[in-house]
Formats: C-alpha cells, structure tokens, sequence
C-alpha cells in the first residue's frame, strides 16, 4: 500500500477518495488550471529579442502536480475554451479567437502542450516528480517534443529556415530555465510536505 501512496502525483494530497466529491475536485482543479494557464499565457517576461510567456513554465507545474490524466484533461479543456472562442491564448484576442486562431502559426505548439502534459503526467504518476533529475530528463523530452511539434506546423505554413529562426531558436535558453525550474519546484514542494 505504501508503494501506491509514492506513486500518487501531488494533487492526489487534496483529492477526496472516490464519489461526486472527488470528481467535483478533479472538475474544480480543471477549471483552475485552464485560468492559470490563461494568465500565464498573458504573461510576458522579456529574455533576449523576444518577450516570452511562462505558458510552458504552467503546463510543466500543472502536469507534475496533476498527473497524466487531469493533466491532459485539464489541457485538452484549456484548448476547448480557445476552440470556443474565449480569449485564453497567448494572441487572442488580437490575432484572432477559436479554431482559426488555433490553427495559425501557433497550432503545432498548442497541440504540442497536451503532448507535453501527457509526458510529464505519465513520469509524475510513477514517482518521478520527487527526484529533480528524473523530472528534469522528463520534463526536457516533453519540451524537445512540443518544440519539434511546433516548429513542424510551423515549417509547413512558413518554411523550416524561418520556423527555426522564428519559432524555435529564440526561445531556447528560456525555455530551458523554464525547464529547470519546474523540475526543481515539484520535487521541492515533496521534500517540504515530507518534512511537515
């Protein structure tokens, strides 16, 4: 029994065990995660020649905390908020809203953040989110992924040149310290529930 208790992601911790109270918890964490990465995706932090959202940084954290399940569900809600037309990506509304938008020069990296929750949650459901290292080789895969997504969809609409010089090269030292600190963060967060 122990064993299935480490291997439980961290919002197991606040779940009730089974019935309407832990699907209305699972549903209310859904609903939280689509507006926190809404509000990540509005954040810009300026890094180099680009501005840069922490929306990697939120799918990162939301995947290593929810594991493989909510954490697609949770994602694959956030894009049917945006298929729907509610204003929850990086360029909405000015870029434009719903599928449109989503399939524009952005379409592969959207896709690619479900990709990378799967990723993560999978390596969060088998204890992985409780040793930085193993979260950080977890964690940079499904970055590699939804960057090769990503830039394929963008390849397609632009030309590989330009979708490497525009839609990957610049947000690589970025991404990869968004990468380092979620992978410090969960395990942290395990170590200082431990020790209460």
């Amino acid at each position: 029994m122990a064993i299935a208790t480490t291997m439980r992601p961290l919002v197991s911790l606040a779940l009730p065990d089974k019935g309407a109270a832990r699907l209305a918890t699972q549903i209310f964490l859904a609903v939280v995660g689509t507006l926190v990465l809404t509000v990540s995706a509005k954040t810009k932090v300026v890094l180099g020649p680009v501005d840069i959202s922490l929306q990697t940084l939120a799918v990162l954290l939301i995947a290593s905390a929810f594991g493989l399940r909510l954490g697609v569900a949770t994602l694959l809600l956030y894009m049917a908020e945006g298929a729907m037309g509610l204003p929850v990506f990086q360029g909405t509304p000015e870029k434009g809203l719903g599928i449109a938008y989503m399939l524009g020069s952005t379409g592969g990296y959207l896709a690619g953040f479900v990709v990378m929750a799967a990723i993560v949650g999978w390596a969060a459901d088998r204890g992985w989110d409780r040793n930085p290292i193993k979260l950080f080789g977890a964690m940079l895969t499904a970055e590699v992924v939804m960057m090769a997504m990503g830039f394929a969809w963008l390849a397609l609409l632009i030309g590989p040149e330009k979708s490497w010089q525009f839609g990957v090269a610049p947000f690589v030292i970025g991404d990869l310290i968004k990468v380092a600190l979620a992978a410090s963060l969960v395990p942290a967060v395990w170590s200082l529930l431990r020790r209460v």
